[in-house]
This record gives C-alpha cells, sequence and structure tokens, in this order.
C-alpha cells in the first residue's frame, strides 16, 4: 500500500466502496502500487499493468495491455473503436465486483506474464487512418500546409485525424479543419 495513493480513496466522492474493494484485490497480487495521472496505477517492474479510474456512470479496472488478453469471461470492454491498446473492466455496483473477486486477479496475471514477455499490442500506423476529404483536399491545395502536418510526430497526425474525421457532418469537419490549421503551422499537436 503506498500512503501517496491514500488520497484517491479517501476524497473518492463517488465509488469509494467500489474503489476500497478493488484496490484491495489487485494489492493482493503482489503489484506494485503508483499513482500516476491522478489514479492507482499497480506496476510490476515499472510497467504499467492496470489502473482503478472512475466515471459518472461506472468506475473500472484499465489494463494496459489489454488487447492482448484472452478475455475468457468476456469482461472487457474496448473504450471507443480508436483506444488500440487498453481495456476496462467496468463496474456500477459493488456486488460486481465481489462477483469478479477470483476473476481479477487471473487477468492480472496474464496481464502480468505479456508484460513479461514483451509481446506489443500491434499499432495502427498513421497511413491506417482514414484522412478526410476535406482535410485531403486542403492538404492538396497547400504545400505548406501539407509539409507541416508531415513533420509532426505520429501521434499528433493520428490526433488531428481522429478529431477531424470523428465530426458527423462536411461542414463540421471544414470548421475543425480551418480552427487547426494555424495550429499544424506552428507546428503544434491538437492539445498544445
Amino acid at each position: 500500500m503506498n500512503p501517496k495513493v491514500n488520497f484517491f480513496f479517501d476524497e473518492a466522492t463517488q465509488w469509494q466502496k467500489e474503489f476500497k474493494r478493488l484496490r484491495t484485490i489487485l494489492l493482493n497480487t503482489g503489484l506494485e502500487e503508483e499513482l500516476k495521472w491522478g489514479c492507482p496505477c499497480y506496476t510490476y517492474h515499472g510497467k504499467n499493468i492496470v489502473l482503478i479510474h472512475g466515471f459518472k456512470e461506472y468506475c473500472a479496472l484499465l489494463f494496459f495491455k489489454g488487447a492482448l488478453l484472452n478475455d475468457t469471461h468476456h469482461i472487457l470492454i474496448q473504450q471507443s473503436e480508436n483506444v488500440q491498446a487498453a481495456r476496462q473492466i467496468r463496474f456500477t455496483v459493488l456486488k460486481e465486483i465481489i462477483d469478479l473477486e477470483k476473476v481479477i486477479p487471473i487477468y492480472v496475471y496474464e496481464a502480468v506474464e505479456a508484460e513479461k514477455s514483451g509481446i506489443k499490442v500491434p499499432m495502427k500506423k498513421t497511413k491506417d487512418f482514414e484522412t478526410p476529404e476535406e482535410f485531403q483536399n486542403k492538404l492538396d491545395q497547400n504545400s505548406e500546409l501539407k509539409e507541416a502536418f508531415e513533420a509532426l510526430t505520429p501521434g499528433r497526425q493520428r490526433a488531428y485525424l481522429l478529431h477531424f474525421s470523428s465530426a458527423k457532418q462536411s461542414k463540421t469537419r471544414e470548421e475543425r479543419i480551418q480552427k487547426y490549421i494555424p495550429q499544424i503551422l506552428t507546428g503544434k499537436g491538437l492539445k498544445d
């Protein structure tokens, strides 16, 4: 038990009982407890394995390489279609955690074994992400913009592509693109 993490459990206004039960389960697996991104994170030799976090509708265990797990109990959830590696086990009541108390450590041990093996989650390359037609037109028309976009890190390129393509209407995609062209031209990412 890491005292630096106690505030997360002590100050939680929602999911307090669920968080404490998850903490007990994870501490019993022998993983190190650390504080990362303001959440309890459980590591094996410094490698992130699983994290406890909460949302309005549910609390969850997030397995960083959950895509590699067998999921024999069919409880892992991909947060969105764009999440490549991580998977969650979600809970809405304490009883769901109690019901899975013997299953959760099995998933944790499998995640540790995946980490030990060095196996990586196959990640999509930037070129595999859809470039919205509206943005492709801007790139084709503006060589400075194209050069600036190609100079961005792959992660920054993907963030822009996902943000632009997530808009359902062409007008909204155009507005988003126009808004971020100055940022792209200065070499900044979506969240910079």
